[in-house]
């Protein structure tokens, strides 16, 4: 059994075949047509006025906050509990990650630590410029009082989107709902080209300019004339003509795995703390995490997951603020403990849309048989 599987179904691999045939017949591999109509279909399907691709979801946020201009003596604010991508592109410009908690039920990015981190960086001196919320796993973050928190202290708000696109609010779908919406195209992501991708989303149509020079070498009217210095982040052409032909497909995969998901929730989550999505919102479910009970030992579990031959991952194993290259950055006062927590019981189930119903309820089965062994 695979923990995801990103093969495409026969007919979608054809297409997929010819599109790429059409671009090697070309020869247009950097910034071919197929990007800018990438682009397109992009904006029009999430609602964002511009869609600027790029190399990969690093580089996606790397960009928004060179758009900015934030570098060193700026703090950003972001959550402990998630990839290592959200405060490295942060600390890469020079700028200063502060850790903020998460909430236990949804796992994303608490309002009020974010509130106290904004706080601790003004205490430290640093300018506050920005909140990164990350849509940990699909599901999108508290964008209202996250907007509210950054209008009042006059930051912007840049939503990590890597692990949620398809996913929406009653307020907009994911890319409307901030700022700027960071995108990865990573294969695993709800909608994976073959290799690495991005994109950044905003409807501020002077920062889309920039952006598009950015990741360009910081060109101006030709790509000798170069205004500013940026980065080389071109989304190849051959992986937007992959994007192109499974960009239609996105919501129909996303509803396949929200009725797993829904099979999961009835049947373990009696047994275990699943993540709560937020009334109204629809999750990408890019992975379907749960919480053990405390004093559950996770090593023991898994093992007797793969004994029944079910693969599990464990996202995120230890917390950014914990982590050797990020130890000595600043956090919010109140403390760490639901990302120290989650990190040290959480666990992530297979999902994608090539499960069955039987394949759903063998790993249902063998996760209540695995949980009830560890707990006996």
């Amino acid at each position: 059994m695979k923990f995801i599987d990103v093969s495409p179904d026969p007919g979608l691999r054809e297409r997929i075949d010819c599109a790429i045939s059409s671009v090697i017949d070309k020869g247009h591999f950097i910034l071919g047509p197929e990007v800018s109509r990438f682009e397109q279909l992009l904006s029009d399907y999430t609602g964002a006025m511009h869609a600027v691709s790029c190399a990969n979801g690093t580089d996606a946020l790397t960009l928004a906050m060179m758009s900015e201009s934030i570098g060193p003596g700026d703090a950003v604010v972001c959550p402990s509990f998630t990839f290592v991508a959200t405060g490295e592109a942060v600390a890469q410009l020079g700028g200063t990650p502060v850790f903020a908690d998460v909430d236990p039920e949804t796992f994303l990015l608490s309002p009020a630590s974010a509130a106290s981190a904004i706080e601790e960086a003004k205490k430290l001196g640093l300018r506050v410029r920005a909140i990164i919320a990350v849509d940990l796993f699909g599901a999108p973050a508290d964008y209202v009082s996250l907007k509210a928190l950054c209008q009042s202290n006059d930051l912007v708000l840049i939503a990590d989107a890597a692990q949620s696109f398809s996913a929406a609010t009653p307020k907009g779908k994911v890319g409307t709902l901030a700022d700027y919406t960071t995108l990865s195209f990573f294969p695993t992501k709800p909608l994976g080209c073959y290799g690495d991708g991005g994109a950044v989303l905003t409807d501020n149509h002077d920062k889309a300019s920039v952006l598009k020079s950015l990741r360009f070498h910081g060109k101006g009217d030709h790509k000798y004339n170069n205004v500013r210095v940026g980065v080389n982040s071109r989304l190849d052409t051959l992986q937007a003509a992959i994007l192109l032909e499974k960009l239609p497909h996105v919501d129909r995969d996303r509803r396949k795995r929200a009725v797993i998901a829904e099979q999961y929730v009835n049947r373990i989550g009696g047994i275990v703390a699943c993540q709560r999505i937020a009334d109204g919102d629809v999750s990408a479910f890019a992975q379907f995490t749960v919480c053990l009970p405390r004093g559950r030992d996770r090593s023991d579990v898994m093992d007797a997951m793969k004994s029944h031959g079910v693969p599990t991952m464990i996202y995120y194993p230890v917390p950014l603020h914990r982590q050797e290259a990020y130890k000595d950055y600043p956090c919010s006062p109140d403390g760490l403990a639901v990302s120290e927590m989650l990190s040290s019981s959480v666990l992530s189930l297979p999902l994608h849309s090539k499960l069955t119903e039987s394949d759903c309820a063998l790993i249902a089965d063998a996760f209540e048989s695995s949980v009830t062994r560890v707990i006996a």
